[in-house]
């Protein structure tokens, strides 16, 4: 199938660089978002979003005219949904997004059309919810219109490359539906393209990023066994880790983002009476600010109030600009309620407002007065910062680094006290 118009509902992390990619390549696409501020922003030639190279290849779309945005879809020959699907507080998925969406492309749903969802969802989302609700136009799903899921694959960072050079997993409600996907996607999809059934690929996109959980809870839990045991974990990982056959990954804060913190419990909703080892992942990884918490308390004091504490990084991972379920985000939360008087820095959103932290524009003014500083999120800006560039900075003479921005070795001889996950402090240099 030749697809020459295509509309994307949702212009965030996924949706404005694959509306960006199949515009450049040729197609005509109108971009959808119920944010004004997104529409405007990008009508006046602006990116919402950091993503390396991202802003370059929106211009470029929107400057060839094939790339055009507002708050209503148009009619087209295909509609990708790629909207975000979060959680309420009891963890149930939150899908009203995706419905409104799905209901939005009624009124121009046409014989012959594809749609496709791109959002992670609960498994049998696709046929369950998607389906039903497109058939409320009178056509036949599979029959006069095509329906695909086709999850993205991507890491932050690098997810233009990624979009283009990863394998792409299609699953259609029938063979047909997953062709027309394929047909779609490989305008600009340089990976293997696979195609599958709809349930499989929304099961695909959760396993992918619970196995990852999993892994991170197991790093994370041995960063308490260690603590526990008086080890040093980043020592016995590398050990480990030379093994052949064994790769622990870095504990840290947990996990943040949209994707290997939420997912894990749609499989949790979807079947809780067999999902027991992925929840407990989720258990322990949900609770790792708090033990980082704990952990400040135990090198500061259990008297928090009044401390003056530098926090530097919010985002959920390195050198991205993504503060969606940020862990880090969550530590600060809590040692705030602890009393503690914080002045934050993310370098990659300076300007971020989060209700009840004090988030500065420069590293300078965050450090400035500080008693403490606590590394949370492992940027390269903060990883050059030298011992020496520190102390002329900052009053603080004690760091905390939660994520092994600062390799003891290179902190043993200047004038500060240093303390690290996974570090028992009978074995931290004075």
């Amino acid at each position: 199938m030749k697809f020459e118009r295509l509309c994307v509902l949702g212009l965030g992390y996924i949706g404005l660089p694959t509306a960006s990619l199949f515009a450049i390549h040729g197609v005509k696409v109108h971009g959808v978002d119920v944010n004004a501020h997104v529409i405007e922003a990008l009508q006046s030639g602006k990116t919402h979003i950091h993503e390396p190279g991202l802003s370059e290849v929106v211009l470029k779309a929107m400057n060839s005219g094939n790339l055009t945005v507002s708050p209503i879809p148009e009619s087209s020959d295909a509609f990708i949904v790629a909207v975000p699907t979060p959680f309420y507080e009891d963890k149930r998925a939150d899908m009203r997004a995706v419905i409104s969406a799905t209901e939005a492309i009624l009124p121009n749903l046409r014989q012959g059309n594809l749609v496709v969802l791109e959002s992670t969802s609960p498994p049998r989302t696709t046929v369950d919810l998607i389906v039903p609700i497109l058939e409320r136009s009178g056509l036949k799903a599979g029959q006069d219109f095509y329906v695909a899921y086709s999850p993205e694959r991507v890491l932050p960072g690098q997810i233009l490359r990624e979009l283009v050079e990863n394998a792409r997993v299609i699953g259609g409600i029938n063979p047909a539906s997953a062709q027309a996907g394929q047909d779609l996607y490989a305008t600009f999809v340089q990976g293997e393209i696979f195609q599958t059934s709809a349930t499989t690929a929304e099961m695909v996109k959760l396993m992918e990023n619970t196995y990852r959980d999993i892994n991170i809870a197991v790093a994370n839990e041995f960063a308490r066994l260690a603590d526990r045991f008086g080890v040093d974990i980043w020592e016995a990982i590398n050990l480990a880790n030379r093994h052949p056959r064994v790769k622990i990954l870095k504990p840290g804060l947990g996990v943040g983002g949209h994707c290997i913190g939420v997912d894990p419990w749609f499989l949790v909703e979807a079947a809780p009476d067999l999902a027991s080892l992925i929840l407990q992942a989720r258990k322990v990884n949900d609770s790792q600010p708090e033990f980082i918490v704990k952990l400040v308390k135990r090198f500061l004091g259990e008297e928090l109030l009044n401390k003056r504490i530098a926090v530097l990084g919010l985002s959920y991972k390195p050198d991205v600009d993504d503060l969606r379920e940020s862990p880090a985000v969550e530590v600060a939360h809590i040692l705030k309620n602890n009393g503690a008087k914080l002045k934050c820095f993310e370098p990659f959103k300076p300007d971020a407002i989060i209700p009840g932290l004090d988030i500065k524009p420069t590293l300078d003014k965050t450090l400035e007065d500080a008693e403490v500083v606590i590394l949370l999120v492992n940027h390269t800006q903060f990883r050059e910062i030298t011992p020496h560039t520190l102390e002329s900075m900052t009053p603080a003479r004690i760091i905390i680094d939660a994520v092994d921005g600062w390799g003891a070795q290179n902190w043993e001889n200047s004038r500060f006290r240093i303390y690290r996950l996974g570090v028992d402090l009978s074995v931290i240099p004075n």
